[in-house]
């Protein structure tokens, strides 16, 4: 067996140190070339300690020269690089079969579209490469003749649970809609007046998922949901009107697709990221995955909600760009960003969120974007604008 090697973006988060646990349970099978993070030093140096990578990039250049120094001193032969080119370097390089896309936020964008263009099996969770430039990114992918393999539970789901080579042709394969499962987030039951009151910290008490703090507040306002169905629109080739969000607690069924003829197939796990991982990381294959087993004798019962979007806007200001089209979708991760980073410090309230996105985009410039330089100018002037309305 051949070993494929595999460069980690945004290895010290929670999807990346997933990856790395399957990556650890088959070393016959898998060897990192790169680990790829923002700025958290001591985190990548132990990974760089345990998986011994060729090259370790990190945006921040301080950062950089601080994990240098202390792989250095180590006596560690990973070489340590910083900045985006340095990410776009190890995302495209020739000995690398696959790469992780995980890191949140805008930032993961060009490296994301980099190894798009340069061929390779991107496994996708880094949200923002579709919801931002699903037009762009896909033309990458076709571009660069790619394998696009997606990664977040739900679009695994429906991968798994839509016919094999399903091209976008609903009809041709018998598909009613693709439906995606929200778990509702710590503030499933609030009501609008609790809603006012609520801390970052307890929107980062997720009920059944371990995650970062950005993406544990997007999935307590269901943003998380509302990025998971643009993605399913650029994913799959289906239209706005054919996917649909419900609610279910449990977070044991990821994800179903309806047929034609009554049929509903779905994805049912353990709610754990390793298991859609090691699935992307050797498809068509199917390895074992450091996951518990889901025991069904001891299930309560599993329930389903409609998503209340008069408590939860952000959802429907995503079903909303999407059938706007352009860059509305960009503009709305642009400004929830922004809004999100303010949350978290304690800046502006939890309702305040789908506020600022909703006034983004109407004041913002919705027309498409023809190439990623302008794209990105866009991005930087929405969250510009957003952190000005912030500071008053």
């Amino acid at each position: 067996m051949t070993i494929q090697k595999i460069t980690v973006l945004g290895s010290t988060g929670s999807i990346g140190g997933s990856t790395l646990d399957v990556v650890a349970m088959h070393p016959e099978r898998y060897q990192v070339y790169a680990l790829a993070a923002n700025s958290q030093v001591d985190k990548l140096f132990e990974q760089c300690q345990r998986f011994q990578p060729a090259f370790a990039a990190l945006v921040d250049a301080a950062a950089a020269a601080q994990l240098r120094n202390r792989l250095a001193a180590a006596g560690s032969h990973t070489e340590v690089l910083h900045g985006v080119a340095a990410l776009e370097a190890v995302a495209t390089a020739a000995d690398v079969d696959m790469v992780m896309a995980a890191i949140v936020g805008a930032a993961g964008l060009r490296p994301t579209i980099a190894a798009a263009l340069a061929g390779k099996r991107i496994l996708l969770a880094n949200k923002e490469s579709l919801v931002v430039a699903g037009e762009l990114f896909m033309q990458a992918v076709r571009r660069g003749g790619a394998e696009l393999l997606p990664v977040d539970s739900e679009h695994n789901a429906l991968f798994q649970s839509l016919p094999a080579g399903f091209a976008g042709d609903l009809a041709a394969a018998g598909i009613e809609e693709l439906i995606l499962t929200a778990s509702g987030g710590p503030f499933r039951q609030h009501t609008l007046e609790q809603l006012q009151q609520v801390t970052a910290d307890d929107a980062c008490r997720h009920p059944n998922w371990v995650m970062g703090r950005k993406i544990s507040v997007d999935s307590a306002s269901l943003m998380n949901k509302g990025l998971e169905v643009i993605e399913a629109h650029w994913l799959f080739a289906t239209p706005a009107e054919r996917i649909k969000v419900v609610v279910h607690p449990q977070s044991v069924i990821h994800s179903m697709v309806r047929y034609h003829d009554g049929s509903v197939i779905a994805q049912l796990g353990t709610p754990d990221m390793r298991t859609p991982i090691a699935y992307a990381m050797a498809w068509p294959q199917r390895i074992t995955a450091p996951v518990a087993p889901l025991d069904f004798t001891t299930l309560s019962a599993l329930t389903f909600e409609q998503p209340d979007l008069q408590r939860f806007p952000c959802l429907r200001l995503a079903f909303d760009c999407l059938r706007t089209g352009g860059d509305a979708s960009a503009v709305l991760n642009a400004a929830n960003e922004v809004a999100v980073a303010a949350f978290l410090a304690g800046r502006i309230a939890f309702l305040q969120i789908p506020q600022l996105i909703e006034r983004a985009l109407e004041q913002g410039d919705l027309t498409l974007s023809t190439d990623l330089d302008s794209l990105l100018e866009k991005d930087a002037m929405v969250r510009d604008t957003v952190q000005g309305w912030i500071a008053g």
